[in-house]
């Protein structure tokens, strides 16, 4: 009897454990109507929020704020520069620690995909690539390069053997349900023809090969090799079909809005377009929608790519920069979803049948065997409303809008007809004081002295920073003979003029600033030209070369470069104009604040701060300022206003804010209807005050006393009138 019994007991516990892996263990497959989970065909809703564009201390908060909207899966990129800093050594610690992200939305009961790249593009500084890359012997990026690829699958490999080994692919009972390789190639193909569409074909097949039990996927990507699937960004993507009649049609990168560069506009896509667009692509037959971004969140530190990209990395995302809800993208998207996902059986299940109801209007009904019906009555006419006979029955029909009807006769959502609320949000004053302010001058006369190399000729600026600052100095020196004209007939000063391959400069004469030149993330390259104060004898011209993060897209990374690349020519002299370019050139890399780490609260140097009046420093380039400040009572999120200054960056705690630029913004700010295909023309807003005035101080950065705050400044700008703010939604008004 005891035998018989505990016989009994050993099958019973052979079966639950096969029934316990059978329910943890699912298969993701994928047929032409949808992914598959554990058998499942299923209508998924994803939305992009970036591990390191927020901290730690919100990601379980951005994760369920995104599951209230009712998706279904987070989306992320792998940030391959953030990972691996240096070739071999890798970073997954705070911001970066990628497995309790992915952890975190599991533990919400959420899905995963997980865009590897590892190029990743994302207005992310030099596209996600660690810049050591770039001088790996022989490399050539994003081709059929023996030396790009083996380090490009050595990464990979690294990644997925991490997931793996935490068990977060869904064949392992993880919540990984898909992978990206590569990132919107297509675009760059051309320009690499038959070695591009090889190289296409490997990624794929060691992407494969990797065994992730999960589908692997190209976004802008036509020519994806079986099994990966090809899938579509942008804007709208209902005219999109995927490269084969049995993949499914997904949609990686829905825009929810769009990003910002320094001196341009800031851009709102309004909710009605958005959901128009999203029910388009669903009615058409797709089944998966990625919101980019759902929470934008912040270029902390250089990561800020373009060039020019704003440290503010909002998106009019759903869910805005600071962690709250955006009011009413966030709740017209949920109402969506749930309209939809009564539709899901019928649209699973059945092909639209299109039926035409006037000119602009259609139906696109489906019928399943099984009795379910689903429609959805579009009205594509800009200027009108619609009134549309449908199986029988009167549905008006605004311009530009979908109505969702999940039996047939009932309209339960409308993408044009908002119920939700707009939040209004203010910056308002927390009196926190900022005390003790000291201050630091960069040693403009001393950086000749202070540079380590020297050559003849001009050096691009990344071969030698290796990206280790924006900041590398040129100096030379020009004799002036004491018979120059312009020294004794009051002639126009001499001009110089100094061309850079980007993106800006401060240009220093004898120590005293003469000029400032910037290019723009369209046209990086420009060339400065100013008249310039030189002396009988030796005169010293220090040019400063800035960069404002690395371009993030575009073919042959290998071959792009940035720094005063020439020519260099003195205009205005008795002897005509005298060519600097092939002169001896010093170099020095960085700020001496930088090499003594000013910005670390443990920094430990020979530098000698100073007190005083702060109205004497206002227009003084190259400083250094530093005060002390308590955190203010709450948890409402935090922001400086930097609006009193020029351009910079900014260090709390030793933690980078970023980089900050009170440039004024440049766009066409009418009004903004959603009406219409939206592009990055329409729909501006900002213009005429600066790109970005608030930059984000995450609340986990600070203590209860004593916060330290350094800023450097370029230009000038008054420390005095920087002030900490907090982000409220503070009064609700009809939409």
């Amino acid at each position: 009897m005891k035998a018989n019994s505990a016989s009994h007991w050993f099958f019973l516990c052979i079966a639950m454990l096969f029934l316990s892996l059978k329910l943890t263990q699912c298969t993701v497959t994928y047929d032409r109507k949808a992914l598959t989970i554990d058998g499942q065909r299923r209508i998924l809703f994803s939305g992009s929020i970036h591990y390191p564009r927020s901290t730690p201390q919100m990601w379980e908060g951005l994760i369920q704020k995104a599951k209230d909207g009712g998706l279904d899966a987070i989306d992320t990129y792998v940030f391959w520069n953030l990972h691996e800093p240096s070739p071999g050594n890798h970073n997954f610690e705070g911001r970066y620690d990628l497995v309790q992200f992915i952890k975190l939305v599991q533990k919400a009961g959420l899905y995963v995909h997980l865009r590897i790249g590892p190029y990743i593009c994302g207005e992310w500084n030099f596209g996600g690539f660690p810049v050591w890359l770039k001088y790996v012997p022989g490399i050539s990026f994003r081709t059929d390069n023996e030396p790009f690829k083996q380090a490009m699958a050595k990464f990979t490999q690294k990644i997925v053997q991490m997931m793996k080994d935490e068990n977060l692919f869904e064949s392992q009972g993880g919540p990984i349900i898909l992978s990206q390789i590569e990132n919107e190639y297509e675009p760059e193909s051309k320009s690499f023809g038959p070695a591009g569409q090889a190289y296409v074909q490997w990624a794929a097949k060691m992407a494969v090969g990797l065994n992730t039990g999960v589908p692997w996927v190209m976004c802008k990507e036509n020519d994806a090799p079986d099994p990966v699937i090809n899938t579509c960004n942008g804007f709208y993507c209902d005219y999109f079909s995927p490269n084969k009649p049995y993949k499914p049609t997904l949609w990686t990168e829905a825009w929810t809005g769009w990003f910002s560069d320094f001196g341009g506009p800031n851009y709102r896509r309004p909710v009605e377009d958005l959901a128009f667009a999203v029910a388009r692509f669903i009615q058409k037959g797709g089944s998966f929608v990625n919101y980019y971004m759902y929470h934008g969140g912040t270029n902390f530190g250089r990561t800020a790519g373009g060039p020019f990209i704003t440290t503010s990395y909002d998106y009019d995302a759903p869910i805005d920069e600071y962690g709250l809800i955006r009011q009413p993208k966030h709740g017209h998207l949920k109402e969506l979803h749930k309209a939809i996902k009564l539709c899901e059986k019928a649209l699973l299940s059945a092909d639209p049948n299109v039926i035409a109801l006037g000119s602009y209007e259609q139906a696109h009904v489906f019928s399943s065997k099984s009795g379910g019906c689903a429609a959805f009555l579009s009205n594509y006419n800009t200027r009108s409303d619609a009134k549309v006979t449908f199986n029988n029955m009167h549905y008006d029909l605004p311009r530009w809008s979908i109505s969702i009807l999940p039996d047939c006769q009932n309209v339960v959502y409308n993408t044009a007809k908002v119920g939700i609320k707009t939040s209004q949000v203010q910056m308002l004053p927390t009196n926190v004081k900022l005390q003790s302010w000291e201050t630091f001058n960069e040693d403009v006369y001393a950086v000749e002295d202070e540079s380590p190399m020297a050559a003849k000729g001009l050096l691009e600026q990344l071969n030698i920073t290796r990206d280790s600052s924006d900041y590398l100095w040129y100096t030379t020196s020009v004799q002036i003979s004491s018979a120059e004209s312009f020294l004794h007939r009051g002639s126009k000063l001499p001009t110089l003029s100094v061309q850079s391959a980007g993106h800006g400069m401060r240009v220093f004469v004898n120590g005293q600033l003469s000029g400032s030149a910037f290019g723009t993330r369209q046209n990086r390259r420009f060339t400065f030209t100013g008249n310039i104060n030189l002396h009988p004898g030796m005169n010293k011209i220090s040019i400063l070369s800035i960069a404002v993060g690395l371009p993030n897209i575009g073919p042959h990374f290998e071959t792009w470069n940035t720094g005063v690349l020439g020519p260099v020519f003195l205009h205005g002299l008795d002897e005509g104009h005298r060519d600097l370019t092939w002169q001896k050139w010093s170099y020095k890399v960085g700020l001496k604040g930088e090499a003594n780490n000013l910005g670390s609260p443990n920094s430990i140097s020979s530098i000698d701060w100073t007190r005083g009046s702060l109205a004497a420093q206002k227009r003084r380039p190259l400083t250094w300022y530093k005060a002390y400040f308590d955190a203010p009572e709450g948890d409402d999120p935090l922001a400086l206003d930097m609006g009193s200054m020029g351009k910079g960056q900014v260090w709390i705690n030793g933690q980078s804010i970023g980089r900050y630029w009170t440039a004024t913004a440049i766009g066409n700010c009418s009004e903004c209807s959603y009406v219409g295909s939206f592009r990055q023309t329409k729909c501006h807003f900002g213009c005429g005050n600066p790109t970005q005035q608030w930059y984000h101080v995450p609340r986990s950065w600070l203590k209860s006393t004593q916060n330290l705050m350094v800023v450097f400044e370029e230009i000038g700008g008054d420390v005095s009138k920087i002030s900490l703010v907090k982000r409220l939604v503070t009064n609700i008004t009809s939409f």
